[in-house]
């Protein structure tokens, strides 16, 4: 494994839409178009029926980071309060 850090190969906003379904929407700033659409249909999955408060949400939102992680897409959240973002 390497110790250089490698560029981002696409940035994603997570935005928490409120507590009527759909709760959440994933936006790309730059990245491969393919890339963020399989990401973001993974994303979905794991969030779609889950509001922010919701016990679930925080295990998900760990495997939604990691899944960013492997795939070198750096993550923004916006959880609608400010002490909940990431």
């Amino acid at each position: 494994m390497s110790d250089t850090l490698e560029a981002p190969r696409a940035h994603a906003r997570i935005v928490y839409l409120g507590p009527v379904s759909p709760h959440w929407e994933i936006y790309f700033d730059h990245g491969d178009r393919s890339l963020a659409e399989e990401f973001r249909a993974r994303a979905l999955a794991r969030l779609v029926l889950l509001p922010r408060d919701d016990p679930q949400f925080r295990r998900n939102r760990e495997r939604i980071v990691r899944d960013a992680e492997r795939e070198r897409i750096s993550l923004e959240w916006d959880l609608g309060r400010p002490e909940d973002d990431i």
